[in-house]
């Protein structure tokens, strides 16, 4: 016995999804920057700049200075240090991406700001909202350009989500679904299971899911967690339910204990929109009308490097004068941070010296 497919009808037919208006980010302005913690992240970020980018890397900064001397040979940059503070001391550096592990980004952020310099800081921007405030009103003071690294938001496939969430296609919304878990192995020596460096999925996986949802919901009217702790104490895994100002729900998880499908999705009252797993990084996203059929699809070209793009949007912001981008403006970030902090709390966990 055969059951006949549903039938895309003419209308549905005639729909497609936008083009994105993400600009090349190889048109971006050309600046100078400095990379503080020369780990994996950053070296993938130094690998997207060089390889689909105008940007300059001119300097990387670590408390090793054979682990700085290594990072530059590796990537032909001209000067290593060894220090953090030498490197935001150097008056080529016109900004300084912050790569190190969240635990540090206040610390490392706030030294790069005192020293005049521009900043990228790695997600999540900081261990909670009280360093987020204290870290934005230095750089309003300051003068200098600050934005959280929070590199989804800049991709192209997401603006093609933006476009069409805010174009009212998918009908009311009624549905967010995200998640990230990855399996960690419990290892009280991992950053990831260590109070101290403020470990836990939230700070690390979570931010992803959360972001999206408050990208795509606005400010949640009302959040609500349960989770597992780990064996150190810090957040293991969470799920969170949250609900938008027009009563549309995000349902959210992240977890260190399990590899979870990692995407995301986005049901309205005419359609949705499905993004495949690792839903965060340059991702195909599929339109789906109310007959579960595939309207349109649309796939980044490439699907790599994609932590270029935050990279130019710091460039365009930084040469127009900006000292935010209105695409993750600090306004989000300090949001998302209070967001995180009432889950912690829900959950019972709290960080050394909070």
């Amino acid at each position: 016995m055969t059951q006949d497919r549903p039938v895309v009808s003419d209308e549905a037919a005639r729909i497609t999804l936008p083009a994105p208006r993400t600009p090349s980010p190889r048109e971006a302005p050309s600046l100078n920057w400095g990379v503080i913690a020369p780990g994996w992240i950053a070296g993938a970020f130094v690998e997207a700049l060089q390889k689909y980018t105008e940007q300059r890397v001119v300097a990387v900064g670590s408390r090793d200075t054979g682990r700085a001397r290594a990072f530059a040979d590796r990537f032909g940059i001209p000067r290593a240090y060894g220090s953090y503070a030498e490197l935001v001391e150097d008056a080529e550096v016109d900004i300084v991406y912050v790569a190190s592990p969240h635990s540090g980004h206040f610390e490392h952020a706030m030294l790069a700001v005192e020293a005049g310099r521009h900043v990228l800081v790695e997600k999540a921007f900081t261990r909670n909202a009280r360093e987020a405030e204290e870290l934005i009103e230095a750089a309003r003071k300051r003068g200098v350009f600050l934005m959280e690294a929070m590199w989804t938001r800049f991709l192209p496939h997401v603006d093609v989500v933006r476009q069409v969430v805010e174009s009212g296609l998918l009908g009311e919304l009624q549905t967010v679904v995200a998640d990230h878990g990855q399996r960690m192995e419990p290892d009280p020596a991992s950053r990831l299971y260590a109070p101290e460096l403020a470990g836990g999925a939230l700070l690390d996986l979570g931010i992803y899911p959360v972001s999206f949802a408050s990208m795509v919901l606005g400010e949640f009217t009302s959040v609500t967690a349960v989770g597992t702790k780990t064996f150190t104490g810090v957040d293991g895994q969470a799920s969170i339910v949250v609900t938008g100002e027009s009563g549309a729900h995000g349902v959210l998880n992240t977890s260190l204990f399990a590899v979870t499908p990692t995407t995301a999705s986005i049901s309205g009252t005419q359609g949705r929109l499905e993004i495949d797993g690792m839903f965060f990084t340059p991702n195909r996203v599929r339109l789906i009308g109310r007959d579960n059929e595939t309207i349109d699809t649309f796939t980044p070209t490439p699907r790599d490097g994609g932590l270029c793009y935050q990279a130019a949007e710091a460039a365009r912001c930084i040469s127009e004068g900006r000292l935010e981008s209105d695409l993750m403006p600090l306004s989000e970030t300090l949001y998302l941070m209070r967001v995180l902090d009432g889950v912690r709390r829900d959950l019972g966990v709290v960080f050394p010296g909070e």
